[in-house]
């Protein structure tokens, strides 16, 4: 396909000196961070017509913010703050305490958060284009990348001085000749979930009636009985900011691989079988659901892992497990390992392990700079880690925090003519604190009560 581009004459959208393609939560708040306090120019193309990747494709919670357990503590702040005190000013957000063992996850609306990503971007000048594809990258000379996109257009070329890999595949780095580790090489691939929202949830008589543990034992007796078909024993259903209404992390589909286009549409069309089996379920077997039903599906189906990109970096089991924050950490995480993973007997479940000591660990620069590279970054669910570390520091807030610390680590390397590896790490984390970032283990627990996101946490005034 290089030749053909090379041979074609492709007409230049834009030249510009930082180009982050893939509007998800990393990719948004990396084009923030990078148009922030900057004269440099800054490009932001996601392929879907909205942004937020899984923040507002298939999810409704913010994790990572805080620790889990008894003595919640706030570890990441800056721009991410600053996405959800736009959602509080319209009452878009509640606090859910330790839910499912992740510690306090932030609900929020995510329909009105496609508005407020939205707004954030366009309001700092980003050039900012929605329906827009990558579909191939030619090198050119004194270090700039030339993006090939495909639009209702057509074809066009970006040319960039830095490029920011927010993708969630990592299409940029594969694309480039970076060297990248695919999920299910060496451990099983995290599973896939299509996720869904019901209404007409009486929630006050589930409540009664057990909650959470009520339902758990009967999604395990329903799946050992087979008197419904669900994937799994267990499975997370909470309430939403719409009264009455519920999201659930549900769903798991296995042995598909989300890159291959016949597997992965095979495994779309298997998620929404399950998703209908879980409301027959919920409506024949959970009170207070008697009368519910699916009122959406997640835009497609939520893929956990595919590329992870060898960094100068790569974060381990070891890592996380050690509780280590080095002087190159740039974030903070506290999340478990998370993995949604089929076990020994065959059966989709999750496997959790904690964090221990202070159950937070530092996160290094190097794991979001490709290996030998000298203008490129990669955030979000494609940063360098194995497949254990990936499970526990692929939460949004640390996602985010990825996205801002290589925002401003590439005005930097633009600021000094330096390579993506070279740059200064002791003024990147002034420059992260300065923002709100949060780099030390913090002395106060945090109060999680239920709402009040600024009455509550410090936040950007």
């Amino acid at each position: 396909m290089i030749d053909y581009f090379h041979k074609t004459k492709i007409p230049l959208l834009a030249e510009v000196d930082v180009l982050v393609i893939g509007a998800g939560s990393s990719g948004c708040i990396a084009a923030l961070a990078a148009v922030k306090n900057s004269s440099h120019s800054v490009m932001l193309v996601e392929r879907y017509g909205f942004p937020g990747g899984s923040s507002t494709q298939m999810l409704d919670t913010f994790y990572g913010f805080f620790t889990p357990g008894s003595s919640p503590k706030k570890i990441v702040g800056g721009i991410p703050d600053l996405v959800v005190n736009e959602l509080d000013k319209t009452n878009d957000i509640f606090l859910r305490s330790n839910t499912y063992g992740a510690g306090t996850g932030v609900n929020y609306n995510p329909e009105r958060l496609k508005l407020v990503w939205d707004t954030l971007i366009t309001e700092t000048g980003v050039k900012y284009l929605l329906h827009t594809s990558l579909v191939d990258v030619i090198s050119e000379e004194n270090e700039r990348g030339s993006c090939i996109f495909w639009n209702k257009s057509g074809f066009s070329k970006v040319i960039a001085r830095r490029v920011i890999d927010a993708s969630g595949d990592a299409d940029y780095c594969a694309l480039s000749g970076y060297q990248f580790e695919m999920a299910g090489e060496n451990e099983p691939a995290q599973s896939m979930t299509t996720t869904f929202r019901m209404c007409n949830v009486d929630q006050v008589k589930f409540e009664k009636a057990g909650g959470n543990k009520m339902m758990k034992e009967r999604m395990t007796d329903a799946f050992e009985n087979k008197t419904h078909l669900l994937p799994r024993k267990e499975g997370s259903a909470h309430e939403m900011c719409q009264p009455g209404c519920i999201s659930t992390v549900a769903a798991k589909v296995s042995d598909f691989n989300a890159l291959k286009v016949d597997q992965l549409t095979k495994a779309e069309v298997e998620g929404r079988k399950q998703t209908f089996e879980y409301e027959r379920f919920f409506r024949d077997k959970i009170p207070g659901y008697e009368d519910s039903k699916i009122i959406g599906l997640s835009h497609q189906i939520g893929v956990r892992e595919t590329r992870r990109v060898y960094g100068e970096h790569r974060l381990t089991k070891e890592d996380c497990l050690y509780g280590k924050i080095t002087d190159t950490s740039v974030l903070l995480c506290g999340a478990p390992i998370e993995d949604h993973r089929k076990g020994a007997d065959g059966q989709d479940e999750t496997y959790w392990e904690y964090i221990p000591g202070s159950g937070i660990y530092g996160v290094p620069y190097g794991t979001i700079v490709p290996k030998n590279s000298s203008m490129t970054w990669v955030v979000g669910r494609c940063f360098s880690a194995t497949h254990d570390a990936h499970a526990s520091c692929r939460s949004m807030a640390q996602t985010m925090s990825m996205g801002q610390a290589a925002g401003l680590a590439a005005i930097q390397s633009l600021n000094k003519d330096c390579n993506a590896i070279d740059i200064n790490i002791s003024l990147l984390k002034d420059e992260l604190v300065a923002l709100g970032q949060i780099l030390e283990i913090p002395d106060k627990i945090a109060n999680t009560n239920r709402t009040g996101w600024k009455n509550n946490l410090s936040s950007i005034k």
